[in-house]
């Protein structure tokens, strides 16, 4: 692998007590073309501007997929990264989706780790933020005509970041606007998801709303995600969530707080979760948590649930909800200070 490092670290100018999210990034980023039907060698370069064509094919097609993912400072000085073999999994997943060469995971791999080894500096020490690594991928043809790109990029940058969210989050469940729907591409992480959705989402933040829980497209009466993060409810005492489907992202998160719960003897329902239901668990009091779950916002408590026009408030569990229990559990798996029983942290 090809290793060019910076001449100067812009480390220092880096205030470390003020991160914002995805705005800072570190001196360096993967980089690797795919051309002529083959990947070929990666390098490490100098993070920093690329020249394009206005005829670049993903400008006009949106033929481009990402992943999310962090590194967190250990206890005891070290660096782990979090099931980063996981992320490397789902983003192939959403290649054959969007018809992108799928990445070997040997190349993902030892090109994640000797990015995130050269730029080891940039990983916060404080253990309560991370640095977010965003690989992605996308078709870099330079022509117009509507087909698949032949040839592409795979990249990687990193950002030193603060909390995604700041305090709890209040949604609104959306019956108008969909993000996803069957047959579609709800289940990759492609860019134009995320694009699609930011008109609805600015909609309700302007009615003072952090975010619209997601529904299905036929009726609007299932919930799916919240925001561009999984989704669960705690309803007399079970861990609710929604099915995967080729509706829902496969939440590397959402995954990890599921197997955690049933390590503690939680029951677990993954099953469809409707509109009704929430609702009348809410105003039953049999509804006692709910929250979202992400790798940028990690565990988000719910505080106010809005259903035309009727705000409907979560009740705080304090330090005893299973929220703040698994979100500590989480903490503690990626600081080292609790057993990592499931081979989660990639060590470096």
């Amino acid at each position: 692998m090809k290793i060019n490092k910076v001449s100067n670290s812009r480390l220092s100018e880096v205030n470390f007590d003020n991160l914002p999210f995805g705005k800072v990034f570190s001196d360096h980023m993967l980089w690797m073309d795919y051309k002529n039907g083959k990947w070929g060698e990666p390098a490490i370069v100098p993070y920093g501007n690329i020249s394009v064509s206005p005829a670049l094919h993903t400008l006009h097609y949106g033929q481009a997929i990402f992943e999310g993912q962090k590194a967190y400072r250990m206890a005891d000085g070290r660096v782990g990264v979090f099931r980063p073999l996981d992320n490397c999994k789902r983003l192939n997943i959403s290649a054959e989706r969007m018809c992108i060469p799928q990445i070997p995971e040997d190349v993902f791999m030892k090109g994640l780790e000797a990015l995130i080894r050269l730029d080891k500096d940039w990983v916060p020490k404080d253990e309560s933020i991370s640095l977010y690594i965003r690989p992605f991928m996308y078709g870099s043809s330079e022509f117009i005509a509507a087909r698949p790109s032949e040839e592409y990029v795979f990249s990687i940058i990193t950002s030193p970041s603060g909390p995604y969210y700041a305090g709890d989050v209040k949604v609104y469940i959306e019956e108008s606007y969909v993000r996803s729907a069957a047959g579609g591409t709800g289940y990759a992480k492609a860019a134009g998801n995320y694009g699609g959705s930011f008109y609805p989402t600015r909609k309700i933040q302007e009615k003072g709303y952090t975010q619209i829980i997601w529904t299905d497209h036929r009726d609007h009466t299932l919930i799916e995600e919240s925001g561009t993060m999984n989704i669960a409810f705690v309803i007399d005492g079970v861990l609710r969530t929604p099915p995967l489907s080729d509706r829902i992202l496969a939440g590397i998160t959402r995954d990890s707080v599921l197997t955690i719960a049933r390590d503690w003897g939680m029951e677990v329902k993954e099953a469809p979760v409707t509109v009704d239901e929430v609702i009348d668990a809410i105003k039953s009091n049999r509804l006692t948590e709910a929250f979202g779950m992400g790798t940028a916002a990690v565990i988000s408590p719910i505080s106010v649930i809005g259903f035309r026009g009727t705000d409907y408030k979560i009740p705080p569990q304090g330090s005893d909800g299973f929220a703040p229990k698994v979100k500590a559990e989480l903490s503690g798996i990626r600081s080292g200070r609790i057993a990592d029983r499931h081979n989660w942290m990639m060590v470096i």
